[in-house]
């Protein structure tokens, strides 16, 4: 108990720390009068609050639900809804997920509740790529953003769910265990998760609210990093050199994925970056852009690092990336 107390203390001085950061440096007037700061340094600020904003209401909802998994769902329930054919479990959570509105930041702690509760890696994974990528609010952004054309928004979905599918095969058959890095937190969740059965319904809803603070506290810190690393790229990198680079079809495609996982962008808005490229890069480069950043982005990475195995989420970026850009290179010829 002592050490989840220091761990909550650690975690909200962080909080409050960048808080002041960025209060002083949004509103701090007198600061600004002793202490002359480029101008570069106020953009990203900005850029870092954007992202901040548009990424806490999914993260609030993902931990919301995180706790609501932890105290109301046993682990026999996910015995009876998960198949035990490992191809049928992926394809139902990847439709699970196309129908889950969710971001790439709000799926995270939620995908590590089902897995502490014995989801297989797998189904998981299903899940966390479909949800931010193929959800219907992503759907009828991209809908939207390219005129109401329906072209791409049927490529994003059908390719994005075939790949998740097809990436999620190749995570089965790589890995077996559940790849969460605090085992000895799950021993323990587990554990706690027994009690909660003779418990009456406030009790329980109380100690929904807990564990989704603890959540939102304990994926919050990896959020701030990855926002500011994301701020930091798109204030200081030139896109225009990196569009420079992307001449070529297939360098288009490296380049558009590449622009995605860097800029971070939640896959509810990425769309209408994407539509605004539709006339200097070919359609699979625009695909790239739209199916990658919401698998995995940079901010995304960073919240999969405080709850995977270091070694897993380096291959499961490396996987992601060389699927994707596989598959969009052998599709050039069909757009």
């Amino acid at each position: 108990m002592i050490r989840g107390f220091r761990s909550f203390l650690i975690d909200f001085s962080l909080v409050i720390l960048v808080g002041l950061a960025v209060y002083v440096l949004s509103f701090g007037d007198s600061f600004s009068s002793i202490i002359q700061l480029p101008n570069s340094v106020f953009h990203m600020n900005t850029i870092f609050l954007s992202i901040l904003i548009e990424a806490l209401p999914f993260v609030l909802i993902g931990v919301l639900i995180a706790g609501i998994i932890q105290i109301f769902v046993t682990e026999d329930h996910i015995k009876r809804w998960i198949p035990k054919n490992p191809i049928l479990a992926i394809i139902m959570s990847c439709f699970v997920g196309a129908l889950f509105p969710a971001c790439e930041c709000g799926i995270v702690p939620i995908v590590r509740r089902l897995l502490a509760k014995g989801v297989p890696i797998h189904a998981g994974i299903g899940f966390l790529l479909t949800g931010p990528l193929i959800n219907p609010l992503v759907i009828l952004s991209t809908y939207m953003a390219f005129g109401n054309d329906f072209k791409i928004a049927a490529s994003r979905m059908i390719l994005g769910f075939l790949i998740a599918v097809l990436i999620s095969i190749i995570i089965s058959v790589m890995f077996k265990s559940n790849q969460l890095k605090h085992t000895i937190e799950v021993q323990q969740t587990h554990t706690i998760s027994h009690n909660h059965g003779s418990q009456s319904i406030f009790s329980k809803l109380g100690h929904t609210v807990t564990h989704a603070v603890d959540e939102f506290f304990d994926m919050g810190k990896y959020l701030i990093v990855g926002a500011l690393l994301a701020a930091f790229v798109q204030t200081y990198v030139s896109s225009e050199a990196l569009l420079e680079l992307g001449s070529g079809q297939v360098s288009s495609t490296a380049v558009m994925m590449g622009l995605a996982y860097l800029l971070s962008l939640c896959s509810e808005a990425d769309a209408f970056i994407a539509a605004s490229f539709s006339n200097v890069f070919p359609t699979t480069a625009i695909l790239g852009f739209l199916i990658y950043g919401p698998m995995t982005d940079l901010k995304n990475t960073m919240m999969m690092l405080s709850v995977f195995k270091t070694r897993f989420v380096i291959l499961f970026v490396l996987i992601v990336t060389i699927v994707v850009f596989s598959v969009l290179t052998l599709l050039d010829g069909f757009y």
